[in-house]
């Protein structure tokens, strides 16, 4: 059952160059399942209100982050002036993009600002050394847009168990990743054993379809075996 509350922001940060994370005190621990979003307005304005998966980890209790991708939109130039002391207002849990029990091997395919859900189920399997292993597939235009990247270099350091692959469109010179877009070869090349895997999809709707079609007709991945999020207009 979702709640509504006025929460104060606790800390901002700035993950890249157009991309900003937000948290907030909701004084006590945040009741919600890795993976899922909540509602965020702004001002106390019904035309200043998206919907953003929550980026923290239900083990991170002593804030609740959303992460956004900065636009033109009125709804990011407000964002985009929030300072600690400033308070939103917010409507959660919502969303299924979570893990089910007991969670099998994952793969996680995403694309940019797609990101942030899949921070927060890997940052859980983590925090609580589930054992579940775990692979993700990371696509942006350049080595700057990556988002989290620290947090799951982090992660690799201490858990075993997680592999992340970076795809991009323009490559860095000494930045380890594949150049060009996820397709079926790049997946078979970062997932080796993916007919055995639970895929989680997220991005730009486009993106998502365009996934979980390659997934299931040219690499015969069951529908029952992927589960999605789709990123509506940022």
């Amino acid at each position: 059952m979702a709640q509504e509350l006025t929460a104060r922001v606790k800390e901002v940060i700035q993950r890249t160059y157009n991309v900003k994370s937000i948290r907030l005190d909701i004084g006590g621990k945040a009741d919600f399942k890795a993976g899922q979003f909540l509602a965020v307005t702004l001002q106390n304005n019904p035309e200043l209100k998206k919907y953003l998966s929550i980026s923290s980890s239900p083990t991170e209790e002593c804030y609740l982050e959303f992460t956004k991708k900065l636009t033109e939109s009125d709804f990011s130039q407000v964002l985009n002036q929030l300072k600690p002391g400033d308070t939103v207002n917010i409507q959660y849990p919502f969303g299924k993009f979570i893990l089910g029990e007991p969670a099998a091997d994952l793969a996680f395919l995403s694309g940019g600002i797609g990101i942030t859900p899949i921070r927060s189920i890997a940052k859980y399997v983590v925090d609580k050394n589930l054992g579940t292993d775990m692979v993700l597939v990371y696509a942006n235009r350049s080595l700057k847009d990556i988002v989290f990247k620290d947090d799951f270099d982090a992660m690799q350091k201490i858990y075993p168990k997680i592999k992340v692959a970076h795809v991009l469109c323009e490559a860095s010179p000494g930045f380890k990743c594949t150049p060009g877009l996820i397709n079926a070869q790049v997946i078979k090349n970062e997932v080796s054993d993916y007919l055995k895997r639970k895929f989680y999809l997220c991005g730009p709707p486009q993106m998502v379809e365009a996934m979980e079609k390659l997934l299931v007709q040219e690499l015969s991945v069951g529908k029952t075996s992927i589960v999605t999020e789709n990123f509506q207009g940022y």
